[in-house]
């Protein structure tokens, strides 16, 4: 048994494809056929079911890759903990984030892990909650900015920041009006747009619809700018995270940001990794670069475009 025919059944089960699984592992497809036989031959059991249009692993087959995915990624692990001891800033990092936060949180802290990390190749992944915990317990991510809480003793949890919910209505509504923050109760009997099932932010604001007692509406956005969209449109309101409001995202003269009076409503942002990476000291070292985000980014929210300031914009443009 060896690493390369392992990495041959991992290729297998993630592809359920021999062709599709030979082209990823850059081998043709009887090569790759071929030495999953002879491995099944060497542990004695049948590791695939060959069916003409399809391929599965069977039970023991499935099992023997999840290991074998773990096997792959402690050998990895050595290889970095051996670069990383003759340059600690130096290797690569596979990061994961979840998509209401990574479009709006990167641009604030790319540049300086760049400065403090020119040597640093950092491969980012951008997938929901559940897809980013699978793969770093596959070892196919070294870390992942996850929203808490993660209850997960395998995991070492190292809190990052506290990011604010804002509420963000049409102009049209009667809140648009307000000169004062709002508190949790006003929202109380109404309908927030929200994001479809598989999205922390949906569960985030679910827990605040909750305290509030506020309620869903029956359409579910598939991401942030489709509810930031609707709300434009005049169709509701929803809350948005402080950081996906701020610059360089471009505010919207058809959309109003309210602030929660006191403790608003917010998620807690940190940053997972598995407590048996060799890693750890430098993605300790990482977290410290999310930590540093610029505190005024989290404290207010930026003027709302005016519709005379969008006209006037236009009219540049042109």
């Amino acid at each position: 048994m060896n690493l390369r025919d392992l990495r041959y059944l991992v290729a297998l089960a993630d592809h359920k494809h021999f062709g599709r699984a030979a082209s990823a592992s850059f081998v043709s497809q009887p090569t790759l056929s071929t030495q999953i036989r002879k491995l099944e031959e060497e542990l004695g059991v049948s590791l695939v079911e060959r069916a003409p249009r399809r391929v599965m692993l069977t039970p023991i087959g499935r099992e023997i890759a999840e290991r074998a995915r773990r096997v792959i990624a402690e050998v990895a692990q050595m290889g970095e903990l051996a670069r990383r001891s003759q340059d600690p800033e130096a290797g690569t990092v596979r990061l994961g984030l979840f998509p209401t936060l990574a479009p709006y949180l990167l641009p604030h802290v790319l540049p300086g892990i760049r400065a403090r990390f020119p040597r640093l190749e950092l491969l980012l992944v951008e997938e929901k909650t559940d897809a980013l915990l699978a793969r770093l317990h596959e070892g196919r991510l070294d870390a992942a900015i996850l929203a808490l809480p993660l209850h997960d003793d395998q995991l070492h949890v190292e809190p990052l920041f506290t990011e604010p919910f804002l509420l963000a209505v049409p102009r049209s509504h009667d809140f648009a009006r307000r000169s004062q923050p709002l508190a949790l109760h006003d929202l109380d009997h109404e309908r927030l747009l929200l994001l479809e099932e598989g999205h922390c932010l949906r569960d985030q604001a679910l827990d605040v619809c909750r305290l509030a007692g506020a309620e869903e509406r029956d359409f579910r956005a598939t991401s942030l700018e489709t509810l930031r969209q609707m709300v434009a449109a005049g169709i509701g309101m929803t809350l948005l995270p402080m950081l996906s409001v701020q610059p360089p995202v471009p505010p919207s003269a058809d959309i109003q940001l309210l602030s929660f009076a006191g403790k608003p409503p917010s998620r807690e942002i940190a940053m997972a990794w598995r407590r048996s990476s060799a890693m750890g000291g430098f993605l300790q070292q990482l977290a410290g670069e999310f930590k540093a985000l610029p505190p005024e980014l989290l404290r207010s929210a930026p003027a709302t475009a005016t519709p005379q300031a969008r006209r006037v914009s236009r009219g540049a443009a042109t």
